[in-house]
């Protein structure tokens, strides 16, 4: 119960800052594959899975893959209109998907970056939702800011609490 309870707070708070900065910003500083990516900093606070290098490391690269991925076979098209069945739209944003998520999985695994939720980070750029260099900025400073953030957060807590807070073992369902 203690695991869900702070799992799900820490979420919250790694969010709720992205969220301030979007607000005041105008800008898309929340986008749905931070979601996953707050959730695994908040999971798994001290895994490798959460390295700075990791996790920024995937979203540049999918962040990259999606943006060559996109501007090479859909430029113009973005999957927030319904394309005709079999249309040469439809074609062109499926296989700009497909080419991101090829391109991203092989970059993610090459640089040990492997980070799951970049593959919805790249998807969100090649179907053309968030398809410019600036917006593909602004998704790259998003994550490095979490990430940070994150970092910050379990400093102070280092600090203040030490080494004694607990690494939660496997809770069993209720």
């Amino acid at each position: 119960m203690r695991r869900r309870v702070g799992t799900s707070l820490y979420a919250g708070l790694l969010f709720t800052v992205l969220g301030v900065i979007a607000w005041g910003s105008g800008q898309p500083f929340i986008f749905p594959s931070l979601g996953p990516t707050a959730f695994v900093l908040a999971f798994d606070r001290r895994s490798e899975r959460t390295q700075t290098y990791r996790v920024i490391g995937s979203h540049l690269i999918g962040g990259v893959a999606g943006l060559m991925a996109w501007a090479v076979v859909a430029t113009g098209i973005s999957i927030t209109t319904t394309t005709a069945p079999f249309s040469t739209a439809g074609f062109r944003l499926a296989a700009s998907a497909t080419v991101s998520i090829v391109l991203t999985s092989w970059a993610m695994i090459a640089t040990d970056a492997i980070h799951p939720p970049a593959c919805a980070t790249t998807l969100i750029i090649s179907l053309g939702l968030l398809s410019t260099p600036l917006r593909v900025g602004i998704i790259i400073g998003s994550v490095t800011i979490l990430v940070l953030f994150h970092s910050g957060v379990l400093f102070v807590f280092k600090r203040i609490v030490g080494e004694s807070h607990p690494l939660y073992r496997e809770e069993k369902s209720d």
